[in-house]
């Protein structure tokens, strides 16, 4: 990836009342929980946000930059963004229409989360008011028991919801069919966004279009566990 895009260009841009408007008429929009509500918090005081990269391979690709561009939009907008490297995601690796993924090695996915990050850096900027921050979710993930996880986060996930996510629900009508492992990714991803909101004070994640059903995990689980 290029680091000589100007994001902080406006040459030629039509003037927005919003931050929310000119994501949409960048096409940076497909879809959103409550709009209105979206556009009111991002037009207010600086909010936390975060977009999630899981190291399933040595580099990002084009998919990853429309959301590294909307996490910079949103950062000269002035609120504060959170880059996640998925070091734990990335062990499982999210389900994907076709097939199960192979699983990396540990000292693989450790590497990719290096060159991973030193990428996504380099879109963000780590100085002044909103300075972004930089995670990687093995830090919480690493610390739970299998025990704890089941209690504590799986008992707040109800099976029937999870198998109608789009990406599960055609796995499960395949041929392949989807593992237990996979099929609980989303249960992971539900916690990053409940352990960054809790630390962070992280109310907006973004992602892309085939992530609807991971990305809504977590707005369901904070909402269970903090109301």
């Amino acid at each position: 990836m290029s680091n000589a895009i100007d994001l902080n260009s406006q040459h030629n841009d039509p003037t927005f009342a919003t931050v929310w408007q000119e994501l949409q008429w960048r096409g940076l929009v497909h879809v959103s929980t409550d709009e209105a509500a979206l556009e009111q918090a991002l037009s207010g005081e600086p909010i936390t946000y975060y977009c999630g990269f899981d190291p399933t391979a040595a580099s990002l690709h084009l998919g990853h930059l429309v959301q590294l561009l909307l996490m910079r939009r949103l950062q000269l907008a002035g609120h504060r963004p959170i880059g996640l490297v998925g070091g734990s995601t990335g062990l499982i690796g999210d389900p994907r229409q076709t097939s199960e993924r192979v699983l990396n090695s540990k000292e693989t996915v450790a590497q990719w989360v290096q060159l991973l990050r030193a990428q996504v850096e380099r879109f963000l900027s780590f100085e002044g008011e909103n300075p972004a921050v930089m995670v990687n979710n093995l830090d919480w993930t690493s610390q739970l028991s299998a025990i704890d996880f089941l209690r504590d986060i799986g008992k707040h996930f109800r099976v029937g919801t999870m198998i109608k996510k789009e990406i599960v629900a055609k796995r499960l009508n395949s041929d392949e069919g989807i593992s237990y492992t996979e099929f609980s990714y989303q249960i992971l991803q539900g916690l990053d966004y409940l352990n960054l909101y809790r630390h962070h004070g992280c109310t907006l994640q973004t992602g892309g279009s085939d992530q609807w059903g991971n990305l809504t995990s977590g707005t369901e689980l904070i909402r269970k566990v903090e109301g």
